[in-house]
């Protein structure tokens, strides 16, 4: 297959090229620094866009197999602990993830020959905080400005159907990960002796292992049956009182002194809502279409990141 990936220099997006290029397929990584992007395989073509258009890479499209549009400023930050939603921040995050669609629009409408596919990536912060009520694809969209993100990066569904071009949208948790994104914040405190449940301890964590996220992608990419929206979780989300004794026995580290919400929201800001609020989310879709799990379980997940 050929399979062009924006945004693909992130958590998930490397671990999808490195799974495509395992497996012999044609990887295109559309970047903004192309001639900056050290450490990926020799056998990716790294070609260069402005995230806003289709100029200088639309033509890639033309009969590919798949594009993967991941593109968008992360709304949790680059950095190791998350940065405050300023005003600024806010309309960056947004217009970043409207042009990136835009542009992928314009790309697939121009080629003669459609791609096979279009995965577009969104989050479950598209539902909003619901404390411990059960959300599944069909439950509605919430107001808070996580859920807006992930309404402007879905918007474009209607495009590919009327062009003829399947479209799945995938709402992703927390991706865990031994090197990147949430589990190394989640891991800090417990190294050093004082790690617990966050906030209240009862709000859900909806995660998924980076293995399955990975293979949940392939699998949609692959399936020609697959459309429409997919929750990218476990099917046992868990609270996070769970989460932190799991993370304690595997870490054999303490998991009884808890973090405060009033200290993340004094730090972060509005941020904050991402660890403080929970959301019980289940790939209600994915199972049915037959995805099998490597992880469904916490602590295994934990076990096979976490060396012994």
């Amino acid at each position: 297959m050929r399979i062009i990936i924006t945004g693909g220099t992130g958590l998930i997006g490397r671990a999808l090229t490195a799974s495509l290029i395992g497996d012999g397929h044609e990887v295109i990584l559309l970047s903004r620094r192309p001639d900056r992007q050290a450490g990926q395989p020799a056998n990716v073509q790294m070609h260069g866009w402005d995230g806003k258009t289709a100029d200088g890479w639309g033509h890639l499209v033309d009969g590919a197999d798949a594009v993967v549009n991941l593109a968008g400023e992360s709304i949790g930050g680059t950095g190791f602990l998350p940065p405050r939603w300023t005003n600024t921040l806010r309309q960056r995050i947004m217009d970043s993830r409207r042009d990136a669609g835009k542009a992928v629009v314009e790309a697939a409408r121009a080629a003669h020959h459609k791609p096979g596919v279009v995965l577009q990536a969104s989050a479950i912060g598209f539902y909003g905080p619901h404390a411990d009520e059960v959300l599944t694809e069909d439950s509605p969209s919430g107001r808070d400005f996580p859920a807006q993100v992930c309404i402007a990066w879905e918007q474009y569904g209607d495009a590919f159907k009327e062009m003829g071009v399947r479209h799945a949208v995938i709402r992703t948790g927390l991706v865990l990960d031994r090197h990147d994104g949430v589990l190394p914040r989640l891991m800090l405190p417990f190294k050093l002796f004082g790690g617990g449940p966050l906030g209240s301890g009862k709000q859900y964590m909806s995660w998924i292992h980076i293995a399955d996220q990975v293979g949940a992608m392939r699998f949609l990419i692959e399936t020609k049956s697959a459309s429409g929206v997919y929750n990218l979780t476990a099917p046992n989300p868990v609270t996070s009182r769970v989460f932190a004794s799991a993370l304690g026995r595997v870490m054999h580290r303490p998991s009884f002194m808890p973090a405060p919400a009033f200290a993340f929201k004094l730090a972060f800001g509005e941020v904050a809502t991402i660890i403080i609020d929970g959301q019980r989310v289940l790939p209600e879709r994915l199972t049915q279409a037959g995805y099998p799990f490597q992880f469904s379980e916490l602590e295994p997940a934990l076990r096979d990141l976490i060396p012994a």
